[in-house]
């Protein structure tokens, strides 16, 4: 008698290749470019990538050197708020990654690395470039710059692996997360257990928060006479319920420099950037009799805080934000609000909004805002000089006014970004915020049609880097933008010694026919290093540079390239040609080497003043 055959309760889970597996996954979760440079030992990717081309799926974005790939995934994720993908070989491959790696992770971007290994068998070796344990340990160099790091040494763990690092990359504190991957297992097949939708639902952004500090901080702000609002780079999906929440408590706010463009410097309730190259009326506004300062969505560190300022970290501070990390630096806070930003405003509006149905009447602080005050710019007559060269001051007014409001501006590590801090501004003439009805007392209700305007991006129109900051950052990052949202305009302002170390990624621009305008301050000079030598006292040593003229280099490349020595130069550019040209546009300027950027704050801590 023959046996009964045994039925499986469920069907086997379908097989594919380790790579497709892992471009699938990315489809699933709205990846559409990777960015890395291609090497032997991460071929199957490619080979995957080449596949999902042809259906029309993701496709790589060829970098000229590992750090530009991985600054242009950073710049993709801050564009999409999706994750942002670079990939690399074993080796070297691997360790140029690793500065844009270190930068993602102190700066908390969401990023997936993908780096090669040499076969399994073959590890211990001496295989070319191999760099697992018995090699240059590369997966060991990534662990203190991932909030996950892993070597995938067997076939079943790369989808547990992979589930595992994209959840973490996306929980805060945010950052990048690291998988190295030998080539044999990329060869292999796998079966795939969790479907698209599955991790599609494992990726969902919780909306967890602290009731009980919510609580808490809505009855301070009842007993509160004057309140400030610091915002921070981490508020993009709720600045716009943190705007809300400043006008109906009738409260001026000011940003740290990395959320300076989250919002429109045109409100009537904005008072300037804290921090770095910010502003005097932004201090001022934080030591203007407030007896409540709450710093929302910011890590209060040295740029961000005023170099741990007494205006803040004092028992005055209430201190908002999704992580730990974070709410440490601020032991002194009279009270900390853990949870996702979004959440715990929209929460406190509800609260508010409740109290007023109660009453009848409307929510309000019991002293009045003052009329606006304009956020104050240090030495303001520059910004009009005619002179040649170009003060830097006029040439921020002038990217300013020239671009239209839809621009992207990224600014690099040194002089460019002290000077796009204080003095660039958006393009953006709809008064956006709200006016005082009567008595400079603001009326929520009536100006409602000026909330609608509002833009509805998280992004911001001026991205820079705190903390962890390298030079040539914004030039992978101005591309990793671009792609992303190919329809706006993205203005990358760098500096000649930036330009010099990762000015090839123009190319890709150029390959990828992304509007990207280069804009260089050329002052023949390590400019930050030069200044910091003079304002510090020190020798002056090591900071020159040689005179190139970069429009003609560009020219080169088939890019047009532009010098500009006075303001009058921009008249001659056509600007609508340069806005509608798929690819980019180089300008040289050659500015005031003598104008010193604001950067009095970065001198203190230097000089151990704070």
């Amino acid at each position: 008698m023959k046996s009964a055959a045994v039925v499986p309760l469920t069907p086997p889970s379908p097989t594919v290749g380790a790579a497709a597996l892992i471009v699938s996954y990315l489809e699933a979760i709205g990846v559409d470019f990777v960015f890395g440079v291609p090497g032997g030992a991460i071929e199957p990717l490619y080979n995957a990538m080449a596949v999902s081309m042809r259906r029309g799926g993701l496709r790589p974005v060829v970098a000229r050197h590992e750090a530009g790939a991985a600054f242009m995934a950073d710049g993709y994720t801050r564009e999409t708020g999706k994750i942002g993908v670079c990939v690399a070989t074993s080796g070297p491959g691997a360790t140029n990654l690793i500065t844009g790696v270190a930068c993602a992770y102190d700066n908390k971007v969401p990023m997936l690395v993908i780096t090669g290994q040499p076969s399994l068998p073959v590890f211990g070796k001496g295989a070319l470039q191999e760099s697992a344990c018995t090699g240059i340990n590369t997966v060991g160099m990534f662990s203190h710059c991932t909030r996950y790091n892993t070597l995938v040494s067997h076939i079943d763990q790369l989808e547990t692996k992979l589930v595992q690092a994209l959840m973490r990359a996306i929980q805060p504190p945010y950052g990048p997360v690291h998988l190295s991957i030998p080539l044999d297992l990329l060869r292999s097949n796998v079966e795939q257990r969790l479907s698209p939708q599955g991790l599609q639902l494992l990726l969902q952004k919780p909306s967890l928060v602290d009731d009980d500090t919510v609580r808490a901080l809505f009855a301070t702000l009842q007993h509160t006479h004057k309140m400030a609002l610091i915002v921070g780079g981490d508020c993009g999906e709720a600045i716009d319920a943190i705007v809300h929440f400043a006008e109906m408590t009738n409260s001026c706010f000011v940003t740290t420099p990395d959320a300076k463009g989250l919002i429109n410097p045109h409100h009537v309730l904005y008072r300037g950037v804290f921090g770095f190259a910010g502003h005097q009326s932004a201090h001022a506004a934080l030591n203007d009799d407030v007896d409540l300062v709450l710093a929302i969505g910011t890590s209060l560190g040295e740029w961000t805080s005023g170099a741990w300022s007494n205006s803040v970290l004092n028992r005055k501070l209430v201190h908002i934000d999704s992580t730990d990390e974070h709410l440490r630096h601020s032991p002194m806070a009279r009270l900390h609000v853990r949870g996702r930003i979004r959440t715990v405003f929209e929460r406190l509006l509800d609260m508010m909004h409740i109290e007023q149905e109660s009453l009848g009447m409307p929510w309000a602080p019991k002293v009045r805002q003052a009329a606006p005050v304009p956020v104050t710019l240090q030495e303001p007559e520059k910004t009009q000089s005619d002179a040649t060269p170009i003060k830097p001051q006029r040439l921020m007014i002038e990217l300013s006014k020239r671009f239209p409001p839809t621009t992207r501006f990224v600014a690099d590590a040194g002089n460019a970004t002290a000077w796009a801090i204080h003095y660039l501004d958006s393009r953006n003439n709809r008064r956006l915020g709200l006016v005082p009805s009567s008595g400079n007392v603001i009326n929520p209700a009536a100006n409602s049609a000026w909330r609608g305007e509002r833009r509805q991006d998280h992004a911001g129109w001026l991205r820079v880097l705190m903390d962890f900051a390298p030079m040539g950052w914004a030039i992978g990052a101005g591309v990793g933008i671009a792609r992303a949202k190919p329809n706006c305009p993205v203005v990358c302002l760098t500096g000649d010694g930036s330009y010099l170390m990762n000015g090839q990624e123009i190319t890709v621009a150029a390959q990828e026919g992304l509007t990207v305008i280069f804009v260089i301050l050329n002052d023949s000079a390590l400019g930050m290093v030069k200044h910091g030598q003079r304002l510090a006292g020190a020798e002056p040593i090591a900071f020159e540079l040689p005179t190139v003229d970069y429009a003609r280099v560009a020219q080169a490349m088939g890019i047009p390239g532009h010098v500009i020595r006075g303001p009058e130069d921009f008249d001659a550019l056509n600007m609508s040609e340069m806005l509608n040209r798929q690819g980019p546009t180089l300008l040289d300027v050659r500015i005031d080497a003598e104008e010193v950027p604001p950067m009095n704050l970065r001198m203190q801590t230097l000089e151990g003043k704070q």
